[in-house]
């Protein structure tokens, strides 16, 4: 007989297990399920066909590398944005913690614009940054900026009541008796924020993975070059090939579950090493 883990008021566990699942699927598991159809239309041999092409290759490996790559370094630097935020209060702080959550707010086509028209070679910094020999307009260093952009939230959001949640005694205690930042840092702060910080990690890998609007507008959008796989789909669309459209689609899909189920794996393995 299968019981509530505590009493609630909410609908009994047939009806809300039977709301829980047809919401689901029909938002969820329905759509994957149709691209899947559509992806093998033709085959799973039609589907491989696509999906191996160099072009598609090319723009899987740019949209996996640099969401894995923007994931990374949001989630070191909204470690620090986290902690600062969380830590702190300092003049200026409301607007900070405001401008964290504004890519979430921003129409993504103005995020595209707005990071074009600072980085082009239009612009003073675009200019000063070309002088060093480091383009970032138009180039894969611009869709790494798009993807920077829009996945910070979730590094810094997710991080954020967990480091409030830290009782400073822990960190005081560990100093009493002798030990250095870097030592506390590493032995009792980063053991209990670290499931925090993956899971961060792969919310923002999600976004950037999927994300078009932004970078389409910094990015040169060269095929084979700074060709993204969500542009790639449409593309094919455009093309009316909604089977080769699907087959990228559910390939792009099947890349990130792996990436995920991996970030997944790794922060059970870190919560379990905590409890022990």
């Amino acid at each position: 007989m299968i019981r509530p883990s505590r009493d609630s008021i909410l609908p009994g566990f047939r009806l809300a297990t039977g709301y829980a699942t047809t919401y689901l699927g029909l938002l969820v598991l329905l759509p994957l399920a149709a691209v899947a159809v559509t992806a093998t239309s033709e085959g799973v041999g039609g589907f491989w066909s696509e999906v191996s092409k160099d072009r598609t290759l090319a723009a899987y490996r740019l949209s996996i590398v640099g969401a894995l790559s923007a994931a990374a370094i949001n989630a070191t630097f909204g470690f620090i944005v986290a902690w600062a935020l969380a830590r702190y209060r300092f003049p200026g702080r409301g607007l900070l913690d405001a401008l964290v959550d504004l890519p979430l707010a921003l129409p993504t086509a103005v995020a595209g614009i707005a990071l074009t028209a600072v980085y082009s070679q239009d612009h003073m910094l675009g200019r000063l940054l070309g002088k060093l020999g480091i383009s970032v307009a138009y180039t894969n260093t611009g869709v790494l900026m798009a993807m920077l952009l829009v996945s910070l939230p979730f590094s810094v959001r997710i991080v954020m009541p967990v480091i409030e949640d830290l009782e400073p005694e822990l960190e005081e205690a560990a100093a009493s008796l002798g030990a250095s930042a870097w030592t506390t840092f590493r032995t009792v702060v980063l053991p209990i924020v670290f499931p925090a910080i993956l899971t961060g990690l792969a919310l923002s890998f999600a976004k950037a993975v999927g994300e078009y609007g932004s970078i389409i507008f910094i990015s040169s959008n060269m095929q084979g070059g700074s060709e993204i796989a969500p542009l790639l789909i449409m593309t094919r669309l455009e093309e009316h090939d909604e089977q080769a459209a699907a087959s990228v689609a559910m390939g792009l899909l099947l890349l990130s579950l792996l990436v995920l189920l991996t970030v997944n794996a790794l922060q059970a393995w870190s919560r379990r090493r905590h409890a022990a």
